[in-house]
């Protein structure tokens, strides 16, 4: 009997803090997602209660009068070409420092894993013109490329962790079939170091669609802005349109994707930041 209470009372302190900050967590998010759909008057009247009816003027207003679908697509551009970009940068990388043999390569690696402790702040100066001089500046593309070789040093630390686990007789048997060393890359390791690649790629891809002071500084256009830097702009105007229901309804525009995506793909990043953890 003491067991059993014991038991009960060690579950208990362990899941009700849980409980309680998912409630913290989660009710912000409802009461967002609530006030999107009331009108200005509603908001001030009944900040806290459900809509009295299902208003969609505000969605509506954020994508015509605040050109929210603009800086959707924007995102969009910027996060898919910097994820890809960090793949194609980061999966050769990390293999030739995994699996050959030259000199330097556990220094080079040694200096990517430090330049994750470097805050990026630091380079954002130098950044700023280098872009303007390459003509890089105020264009998305640009941001994308910055936001690649942000991630490169945190991909490729994670990339060899897959890479050293898999068996090199297995390239042996493929170079024996005729592959060449990039056949090797292309066909055997990268299939088999997909768990590591998805798990990378969904969290890089968070990582620049939420993304907001590199932003500020690179791009100057609105017709440029990503979705965080429209969500700025439509948050400065609220304090004096009283545009609240707008604001709440872009930042719902703003989360949903993010949601989908980790809802869609939270099995396989918890296996791969397991098994990551683990070859590591």
């Amino acid at each position: 009997m003491k067991r059993s209470v014991g038991q009960i009372l060690g579950r208990g302190g362990i899941r009700i803090p849980l409980i309680l900050w998912t409630i913290a967590v989660l009710y912000p998010i409802f009461w967002m997602f609530l006030g999107s759909f009331k009108s200005n008057a509603e908001i001030y009247r009944n900040p806290w209660g459900f809509p009295e009816t299902i208003n969609w003027q505000n969605y509506i207003d954020a994508w015509t009068n605040f050109n929210i679908g603009s800086s959707v697509f924007n995102s969009f551009i910027v996060t898919i070409v910097g994820a890809v970009l960090t793949l194609v940068l980061a999966i050769p990388t990390a293999y030739a420092i995994e699996r050959i043999n030259f000199r330097g390569s556990k220094y080079l690696f040694t200096l990517y894993v430090s330049a994750m402790m470097i805050p990026m702040v630091l380079g954002w100066i130098p950044l700023f013109f280098l872009l303007s001089d390459l003509h890089l500046l105020d264009n998305i593309y640009g941001l994308a490329i910055v936001y690649a070789v942000s991630q490169l040093p945190f991909t490729i630390f994670v990339l060899t962790s897959f890479m050293s686990t898999i068996p090199k007789s297995l390239e042996e048997a493929a170079a024996i079939d005729g592959l060449s060393p990039y056949g090797v890359l292309w066909k055997v390791i990268t299939p088999l170091s997909m768990s590591g690649i998805i798990t990378v790629t969904i969290m890089n891809a968070i990582q620049f669609w939420n993304e907001y002071f590199m932003a500020l500084i690179f791009l100057q256009s609105s017709e440029n802005y990503t979705l965080a830097l429209a969500i700025d702009f439509i948050s400065s105007e609220a304090q004096y349109t009283n545009a609240w229901g707008t604001l709440f309804a872009s930042l719902v525009i703003a989360i949903v994707p993010v949601i989908i995506l980790y809802a869609i793909f939270q099995k396989r990043i918890a296996e791969g930041m397991t098994e990551g953890a683990i070859k590591g």
